[in-house]
């Protein structure tokens, strides 16, 4: 299994339960598929550098997950049919940054 970080943009008019609801039927089956989700940071409304079809601000999301590359298949295809969302990206994450992270999890978790 490998260490992911997904990247994903809401549509700022989309209600909170159906931003909610986009994110549980994505962990729904990543964990379907063998996956782990991790971590879910909201980050909240961040304005655009640059207009992303015709928006100038989103919602960002951040996911920590491990799992197969099997596994993001139909994680990533949520949020591709998701009219909510605006972006997604997927990326695996370096085995050394991965390390970093977990570490300081389980430092975090001790103290």
């Amino acid at each position: 299994m490998r260490p992911y970080e997904a990247m994903v943009i809401f549509d700022t008019g989309a209600e909170e339960s159906a931003v909610t609801g986009v994110l549980e039927r994505a962990l729904e089956a990543l964990k379907a598929k063998g996956g782990n989700p991790g971590r879910v940071e909201r980050w909240g409304r961040r304005t655009f550098a640059y207009e992303v079809h015709h928006k100038r601000e989103g919602y960002y999301v951040i996911i920590e997950l491990v799992a197969e590359p099997e596994a993001l298949v139909d994680f990533e295809r949520i949020f591709v049919l998701a009219d909510e969302v605006i972006r997604h990206k997927v990326i695996r994450l370096p085995d050394k940054v991965a390390g970093r992270r977990a570490a300081a999890t389980a430092a975090a978790g001790e103290g």
